[in-house]
């Protein structure tokens, strides 16, 4: 079994993520850490074994690349698969430069982040078949193993860039919000924006909010759930 540490700030990211790990065969939730600190005290403690960290990027007390680079000063080999909303291209490029081996970005659906495991697991399993020197076609096989995952596609007709921006538009909202609401500050029409939030719904990124305040039936608005 693949022994697994969640660490994610948000509380229901963590138990969403928890969760997420146990469906996968082969993989096993060692530990949760609720922040950086909690994550360096977990990789340090003798008697937890931890062989893969799901390590979220931004979190209050410190960030996912200070936790990478204090468990590498430390001669560790666990590896790190980053799961993050932070998407910018230096913070790619510093996750990679420290051993991150996945970049899973927020939002996703369980079928992204059991793929993820799964290439993870079979680079593992290779490297576990591969003992002594390996040829050419080993290492090969075994690097590819990490980068062979699809993206899942988007519901015909939406686009990634604009999922993002609807995304950060309720992600950062003071409360729940609607399709309208959605639609005029985005710049699209009221039946598109519900489009996307539907789509953020049913991978779980998203809550619907039924909203009262008048005769008939109720608005429904959406609120980010932190996952």
């Amino acid at each position: 079994m693949i022994r697994v540490l969640v660490v994610d700030d948000d509380a229901l990211a963590l138990e969403l993520h928890r969760a997420y790990v146990e469906r996968v065969p082969g993989f096993e939730v060692a530990g949760l850490a609720s922040g950086a600190r909690a994550a360096v005290t977990a990789l340090a403690d003798p008697d937890r074994e931890i062989d893969l960290v799901l390590l979220d990027m931004t979190m209050p007390d410190g960030s996912g690349l200070d936790v990478a680079r204090r468990l590498r000063a430390t001669g560790s080999r666990v590896d790190i698969i980053a799961v993050t909303a932070v998407r910018d291209a230096a913070t790619v490029r510093a996750a990679v430069s420290i051993g991150v081996v996945q970049y899973l970005i927020k939002p996703f659906a369980f079928a992204a982040f059991r793929e993820r495991l799964e290439a993870y697991r079979s680079y593992v399993e290779g490297l576990d078949r591969a003992a002594g020197e390996a040829t050419q076609s080993e290492v090969d096989a075994l690097l590819g193993s990490l980068r062979a995952v699809t993206a899942p596609a988007l519901p015909k007709g939406l686009s990634d860039e604009t999922l993002q921006a609807v995304a950060e538009h309720v992600r950062t909202a003071a409360g729940a919000v609607s399709s309208t609401e959605v639609g005029e500050s985005e710049g699209m029409s009221r039946v598109t924006a519900r489009r996307y939030l539907e789509h953020l719904a049913d991978v779980g990124r998203v809550r619907r909010v039924p909203r009262y305040g008048g005769p008939g039936r109720p608005e429904i608005t959406y609120a980010w759930v932190r996952a």
